[in-house]
């Protein structure tokens, strides 16, 4: 498999779309079309701090590694926070989730970013087998307490 990836174009978001479908069918969640419409005008922004790396084979889209760069109290400089990480079903096994791991990390270090980091469901034993022969999973556990709808 001969992988390219790169950032998002405007002509991507029907296959984007398609992949966002699945990523949130894969975790049971239904959100209102405009938070998927606003979450992909973000990703083609290049002014938006919410960017993504999406992996091709040929013109088919497989994969996508969204994330975005912020300041941090541990480290001096910046650490990327990699939220979302999704590879087509047809895809899965071929390496497609670590090569955009393997991007991330290299164009983080390329950006000065001190750290790369992820989470994980916890009942998702696949992306953790693969999680946990990248880095080592540092104890945490996330609480998220929503805000508004």
């Amino acid at each position: 498999m001969t992988l390219t990836i790169r950032d998002a174009a405007p002509q991507d978001a029907a296959q984007w779309h398609d992949l966002w479908a699945g990523y949130l069918g894969f975790y049971g969640v239904s959100l209102p079309p405009e938070v998927t419409a606003h979450t992909w005008a973000r990703l083609v922004n290049p002014a938006s701090s919410l960017t993504g790396r999406f992996a091709f084979e040929g013109a088919q889209m497989l994969g996508f590694a969204l994330h975005f760069r912020h300041e941090s109290t541990w480290v001096i400089g910046e650490d990327c926070y990699l939220e979302d990480l999704f590879v087509a079903d047809s895809a899965r096994g071929k390496g497609v989730g670590r090569a955009l791991i393997a991007d991330l990390r290299h164009l983080a270090e390329t950006q000065g970013c001190a750290r790369l980091y992820w989470m994980a469901d916890a009942e998702n034993a696949r992306a953790r087998a693969l999680y946990d022969s990248i880095a080592p999973c540092d104890g945490h556990l996330r609480y998220r307490l929503q805000l508004r709808g």
